[in-house]
């Protein structure tokens, strides 16, 4: 029996918010940020191919990064990588994959999946997405995965679905994106809010009929280069009209305005590994107060730090209560952990001083 289940491996962002660790020529994404002895693509990989032939698996990246995807992800072949000739949103990037996948499978259903995400209960992993490849058949529902509020965190998106439903999946009745603290307090107080994870299942027709409705210019614009997909002249097309799709996300542009949207409660622990303060509990540590990776640490009179090096450096901190102390090669970087929400403002600070050579 064919198999249809496909996954999206969405892995072309640059990484700012993990700065200095994550740099342009070496996002995040491609990098061993927990220590774990895998790189974050390495990990969503080998999750997805427990349950997901290899063959299936799509990566979706910036061109400049074809090379090291290929370097760490060798079980693949090059027709697997889906080359972004230059950044756009999500949106663009789920349409040009879904595209490709129904050229090759007409019925096929698609995962889409970040890669930055740290998912250690894997089993329950595999579970809840072959529950949402099931409910992708019925009707034209498009799934999403939504994760219980620990805190008014305004870093993520929140869906509000219908609690009347049964315990493993609901209707969603909105999205909201990235609210304040107060709105985030009021939501978490409601009770039938999630935060958005950014994990989708659909069928690939399903979710090309809704760009059709919804996005008809970017489209079109794509359904050009139908001939196209999956063949050697895919590059040339994309070089040539990539750079016209609107810059937008999938959320904004076609989740929101659906109907059918469901929703799932992950069943396991999940963390966004976006900014190094929800990455904190997953650092290999020295107790519960101080986190560390790559370094040996000394701590006088020092607690509350988040510290990460390159080479396995050793460190000895004396008197700083809740810091970060984050380095690559060229950068530095000792701030307050209560002022990582300007984390790319120093970043930008950087590139306007010194231009891009830090960056």
């Amino acid at each position: 029996m064919k198999i249809h289940n496909y996954a999206i491996i969405m892995a072309g962002g640059v990484g700012s918010q993990s700065w200095p660790a994550s740099k342009q020529c070496c996002p995040k994404q491609f990098q061993d940020i927990l220590g774990s002895g895998k790189t974050l693509i390495q990990n969503t990989f080998d999750r997805l191919k427990s349950f997901i032939p290899a063959e299936n698996i799509l990566v979706l990246t910036n061109t400049i990064y074809k090379e090291i995807v290929m370097e760490q992800l060798p079980e693949i072949s090059g027709s697997q990588v889906v080359l972004e000739p230059i950044m756009r949103n999500t949106a663009p990037a789920i349409l040009l994959a879904a595209m490709k996948i129904h050229n090759r499978d007409p019925e096929a259903r698609m995962l889409v999946a970040p890669c930055d995400h740290w998912i250690q209960e894997e089993s329950l992993f595999e579970q809840d997405m072959c529950m949402a490849f099931e409910e992708a058949e019925k009707g034209k529902r498009l799934i999403t995965f939504g994760i219980k509020p620990h805190f008014p965190n305004t870093r993520y998106g929140y869906i509000q679905y219908d609690d009347k439903g049964n315990e493993q999946i609901y209707h969603v009745q909105r999205f909201t994106e990235k609210p304040d603290f107060q709105t985030a307090q009021n939501f978490m107080n409601q009770g039938n809010y999630l935060w958005n994870s950014g994990i989708f299942v659909w069928k690939a027709q399903t979710i090309l009929n809704k760009f059709e409705i919804l996005l008809p210019d970017m489209f079109r614009l794509f359904k050009v280069g139908e001939g196209f997909y999956n063949k050697p002249h895919e590059t040339n097309f994309l070089r040539s009209h990539y750079q016209y799709a609107e810059n937008i996300s999938v959320e904004y542009a076609i989740i929101e305005h659906s109907e059918e949207v469901m929703v799932i409660p992950l069943s396991f622990s999940w963390n966004d590994l976006g900014a190094w303060g929800s990455s904190e509990n997953e650092f290999r540590g020295y107790g519960k107060s101080k986190t560390v990776v790559n370094t040996k640490f000394i701590p006088v009179e020092a607690s509350g730090k988040i510290i990460r090096t390159e080479g396995n450096k050793m460190v000895l901190v004396d008197g700083l209560q809740d810091y970060m102390i984050l380095e690559n090669d060229e950068v530095l970087l000792i701030v307050p952990k209560e002022k990582e929400q300007r984390h790319k403002h120093i970043r930008n600070e950087v590139i306007e001083r010194y231009g891009v050579q830090f960056i």
